[in-house]
């Protein structure tokens, strides 16, 4: 039952909704070392948050209620914890070097995986006109997208000599033609990421990518040789045109939030090599074995994934930024918009029922420092207090340390900003410094106060490599994880998302023809009647 202490969370919460994060770091030196956390390759400092020892004791005392340890367990044992779609939650198994029925499949597929990297790799992988192919165009949505473009823009200093690639993923064909544009077709594989192999964008994208390819080539049978399929749908790819040595499996109980470590990664492993993607994999396995073996008190996703409920259940903060100051980043915040927001974006239990208080938080961010020109604003001094994650590196890939060192230093002044804010008497302070008196001052002191007080976490690595990519993004996953077991919802389906696609079914003839759609409200049939006039 952790009703009795939910309550204790309330009655605390009453206590330390006007507590001054500035007011603890004074009255503890120490403050950082009881409050920070690193386990290799990462070190979180959780200090700047509105939290006291006994906050966090009586979350460890929550977490044990919601029984986040057997949960844990049961989802790397395989049982079916995804109950509303009967199947097991393996992503982890995809990462683990430990021997199973599930690795050996898997195994199997990161060896076909790696010969066909291998081919093109050496040239060996030819086209149409018998040339090596080195443009690769990623054709896929959601996770199917995210996660590879996300690690193919993060580990750009791992990418193999004379390997371009690029992602479509939007039905919006100005996409699509912008890549093309770019693109030979003689020098270009294309790799369509689709469990079911029916995606309505992603078979839209990879039907008009087929027929450029054919009609560039002169040749009916190119398909076969430049097309790459993942997919649980082989048949489908091959009634496509695609070449069964060239379709990589999928499985049911792989979410595809959770796919980058499967053959999904295929991209990746093109771009970086099969040893930098296994290092990806080594990384995550690294923050598996942690969220595993950790205690409470000690575990990185659990803390994280407490101090996220603390916000959004006791003190009211319902969004979250996350701010990952390096550009190779600039992705992760939409990466973790469809992990956090699809996970646990529910309002019933899994039992099915209302659940009565709030569950996901609206993820947003900006790499840094273009966020600060932005929203920062907001975060600073705006009505809405919004925790943030800051994410920064020690050693860039690059050789401007004058550069990293500005970027740096942006980071932590900003979540020093947010925690210690500036007092009205401190701005009045700052303006009599810069010789401004009188109404002047007045007039200008509100508007130039921060009232701080606003939570963050900073998360730290030396550098950003592949291992250490594959620690940050299993970091967040099990932290969705703990929220979402802690609020007695499914984390594992994503049902949300289907209304809309049926809908579209529906809608899409009535704007290929002039028949009416019997079932749309007026303003939607008056919307497709404008767009038939108009098109």
């Amino acid at each position: 039952m952790i009703a009795p202490h939910w309550k204790k969370l309330v009655n605390h919460a009453s206590l330390m909704r006007d507590v001054e994060m500035r007011q603890l770091f004074a009255e503890d030196p120490k403050r950082f070392s009881k409050f920070s956390i690193q386990s290799n390759p990462i070190l979180v400092d959780f200090s700047k948050n509105r939290i006291i020892e006994q906050t966090l004791a009586l979350l460890f005392k929550l977490a044990e209620a919601a029984e986040v340890e057997k949960w844990r367990d049961k989802m790397f044992a395989g049982e079916i914890i995804n109950n509303t779609e009967q199947r097991s939650v393996l992503h982890t198994a995809l990462r683990s070097p430990i021997t199973t029925h599930v690795s050996k499949e898997v195994d199997l597929e990161l060896e076909r995986m790696e010969r066909l990297c291998n081919r093109l790799h050496h040239g060996q992988w030819l086209s149409y006109k018998d040339t090596p192919l080195k443009e690769v165009v990623v054709i896929g949505i959601g996770g199917s997208y995210l996660g590879p473009k996300l690690a193919s823009e993060a580990l750009t200093q791992f990418t193999q000599k004379n390997i371009n690639v690029h992602f479509v993923s939007n039905v919006d064909a100005h996409l699509l033609d912008e890549v093309l544009n770019k693109v030979a077709p003689e020098d270009t594989l294309f790799v369509v990421i689709s469990k079911s192999f029916a995606t309505q964008e992603t078979t839209a994208n990879a039907e008009t990518a087929a027929q450029w390819l054919r009609e560039k080539s002169g040749i009916r049978r190119s398909v076969r040789k430049q097309f790459v399929a993942i997919t649980s749908n082989s048949a489908a790819a091959k009634s496509f045109g695609i070449d069964s040595d060239h379709i990589l499996g999928m499985w049911d109980w792989v979410g595809g939030r959770y796919s980058l470590w499967s053959t999904v990664g295929f991209p990746l492993a093109l771009q970086i090599g099969m040893q930098n993607f296994r290092g990806l994999l080594t990384g995550a396995y690294a923050m598996d074995k942690h969220f595993q073996t950790a205690p409470l008190d000690q575990n990185l996703p659990v803390i994280m994934g407490l101090i996220g409920i603390w916000y959004i259940n006791f003190l009211n903060m319902r969004d979250h930024a996350v701010l990952p100051y390096d550009h190779r980043l600039r992705s992760l915040p939409g990466y973790l918009q469809q992990l956090d927001m699809e996970s646990n974006g529910k309002s019933v239990t899994r039992e099915g029922n209302r659940t009565g208080y709030s569950t996901g938080p609206i993820i947003f961010g900006e790499a840094g420092t273009n966020g600060q020109h932005a929203f920062h604003q907001l975060l600073h001094q705006g009505v809405p207090i919004v925790p943030c994650d800051f994410i920064g590196f020690c050693k860039p890939a690059h050789e401007h340390k004058q550069h990293h060192d500005i970027l740096l230093a942006n980071m932590l002044a900003q979540s020093q900003a947010m925690m210690m804010g500036r007092s009205k008497k401190e701005t009045i302070e700052l303006l009599a410094s810069q010789n401004i008196t009188g109404k002047m001052v007045k007039d200008l002191a509100p508007h130039m106060t921060f009232p701080g007080n606003r939570p963050s976490n900073t998360i730290m690595c030396e550098s950003l490599t592949p291992m250490t990519l594959g620690a940050i993004l299993a970091l967040y996953e099990h932290k969705v994880f703990v929220q979402g077991i802690i609020w007695n919802i499914n984390s594992f389906d994503q049902m949300g998302v289907e209304l809309g696609k049926t809908l579209t079914n529906k809608i899409l003839p009535a704007l290929q023809n002039d028949k009416q759609l019997s079932s749309a409200d007026c303003s939607t049939q008056s919307l497709i009647d404008y767009i038939r006039k108009s098109s």
